[in-house]
This record gives C-alpha cells, structure tokens and sequence, in this order.
C-alpha cells in the first residue's frame, strides 16, 4: 500500500471512531426518573430495579438512569422534566404522584412516560382511559379519593364518637381538592364536622397541629401526599405530642409510630412499573398497556400507639389488619 493511501485509509478509520463510540453509547437506553424527595436511595426504588430485572434490564450493565429530584419543591418538578426530555431519554418514569406526572405529560408528548401513585389519571387529563390510555402515558393508579372515604371510616371505628376529625392537606397538590370533596360528604354522612387544615412548609405543620387544639379535634386524616410522607416523622411526633389519633397512607408511618395506616402496597407497584419500563423499552407503546388499578391495599395498626392515646382497638379491626405492631 502507497503511503499516501495509508494515511487516507488511518485518517478515514480515525473520522469513523467517534460515530462508533456514539453508537455504542446509544445502544445503552437511559431511563429518566422525576422524582420529589429522592433518588437512587428513595424506598421505591428496590422494587423498580426487580421490575426492570425481569424484562433483562440492569441498571449500570445495559441500562442507564437520570435522576431528577424536586428536593421537596412541586414548582420544581416542570423545569426537571423539560431537562430530561433536553437529554433525549428514551423513557420517563415519574413518582410523587400527579404532580411529577402532570410535569412530564406537559414536557413532552412522544417520549414515553410511566407514571406511578397518581390518584384518578382520567380526571386530571392524563390519559384518554384506563383500558386505552392513549397518547405516550400509562402507568398506575394509587385510587388515593377513593380510598379517603375508608380511612375515614377506620379511624371513626378506632375512635369512639369523634365529633371533630380534622384533615391534613398540603394545597399545592391537585389531588388536595378532590380528597376534600369526597371526605366532606363522608363527614356529613357520619355527622362529623371536618375542618381542613393547609400545609405546604414544616412549620406550616407545626402551625396546623397546634390549631387541633382550637378545634377540639379527636382525630386527624393525614392526606397522601409526597411531602407529607417525607415529613412523615415529624407529623406522627406531632400526632403523639398533641395525642390526636391519626390515620396515614403509608405503613412506614406506623412503623415510624403513628397509630394506624391504611394503603396501597407501593413496593408491588413500582416493581410493576419496572416491567412497564422494560416492556417499552423492548419495543411496547405506552398507548397498548393499560393503566393499573392495585390489586392489594395494607392495614396496620400500632397497638403500642393505641395504648398511649387510651384507646381500645376492637378485635373486629385487629382481625381486619395485615400486621398489628406491638
């Protein structure tokens, strides 16, 4: 070979390097997670990564994930989900609710998106149905207004005659509105006056808990949402502190000392949105999975948080939980 033709031939090789590398870079999908108040170390995430397992996806092997956190803001999450769709991902998956969703939906309409724990999906517009969703959206619904009414009906059981039960909302979530219409009207059915105390801050907590008082509270519903379940500790130390009977949406805040929980099993759902992920990734249309309703809802009950606040827990709902802590 003449040298003027090596040098054409090493030079034609070394112009082709980059294009390979980026090739082998696109081969790698990447996933990006809109998250609230965690990242890779948020509770979830366990179950996500089996889902992801299953379908042959391994995060660090053949696979690639973004990690986008709120730190705790809701007007964050828009600006997080447009830096996402900026970095060109193959995928969407959002938790925190329907705040997270919402953002992403309004990012982007040809990336897939897989959302998690949104109350009604069809109400707020995200998809078209539940069967046919429609669009680039699915994912799962936490049913969270529809499960109100039975945490109101637990803690009525738990407490005897409570004239007062308050409600605790944080009024930046929209799910906060339809929460409210639906345990109004089970307040009015069992006679019982429900004040609604608005939350966003800590110390918009602490605010909210000493108004319990004033209002001669006997209990307190603790609305699900993102920050409150990050602020989980500090709301059932209130709880104990101001010995109001509170019932919660998630088990770890009986676990952490709140009295009773009433709610969907999270690590089952992000495992099957883990799937979903993977099944798109192989090729499936958001528009062809349907979105999922759970199937399995945990009571717990904390008999130790019970014997505190005096009460007296009927066998009829100790046989009723899932787990009673003593």
């Amino acid at each position: 070979m003449r040298r003027r033709d090596l040098v054409a031939s090493l030079a034609a090789t070394a112009a082709a390097w980059p294009r390979a590398l980026r090739a082998q870079q696109k081969a790698m999908p990447v996933i990006g997670l809109l998250g609230f108040a965690r990242g890779p170390t948020s509770p979830s995430m366990p179950g996500f990564r089996q889902g992801l397992s299953e379908t042959g996806y391994i995060e660090g092997q053949n696979l690639a994930i973004e990690y986008r956190v709120a730190d705790l803001r809701y007007d964050r999450l828009p600006a997080l989900a447009a830096d996402l769709v900026g970095r060109k991902v193959d995928l969407i998956v959002t938790g925190t609710g329907t705040p997270s969703a919402l953002a992403a939906k309004g990012a982007t309409s040809t990336i897939p998106i897989v959302f998690t724990n949104v109350g009604d999906p069809v109400g707020i517009g995200l998809v078209a149905s539940l069967a046919h969703p429609g669009g680039n959206l699915t994912g799962f619904s936490n049913i969270t207004t529809e499960l109100a009414p039975k945490r109101f009906e637990l803690l009525s059981e738990l407490v005897p005659r409570p004239g007062v039960i308050a409600l605790l909302v944080n009024p930046t979530n929209p799910n906060a509105e339809p929460l409210i219409r639906n345990l109004q009207e089970a307040s009015r059915t069992k006679g019982v006056t429900l004040p609604v105390l608005n939350a966003s801050t800590e110390v918009e907590i602490d605010d909210a808990f000493a108004s319990l008082v004033q209002l001669h509270a006997g209990a307190l519903v603790v609305d699900p949402d993102g920050f409150f379940n990050n602020q989980r500790e500090q709301i059932v130390a209130l709880a104990a502190r101001h010995a109001v009977p509170a019932i919660y949406p998630w088990r770890n805040a009986t676990e952490a000392g709140g009295l009773i929980s009433y709610g969907t099993d999270d690590t089952a759902i992000s495992r099957q949105a883990g799937i979903y992920a993977g099944r798109i990734l192989k090729g499936a249309k958001p528009a062809d999975l349907p979105v999922q309703q759970p199937t399995k809802f945990e009571l717990v009950i904390n008999l130790k948080t019970a014997q505190a606040l005096g009460l007296i827990v009927p066998q009829s709902l100790l046989a009723r939980a899932d787990e009673v802590i003593e």
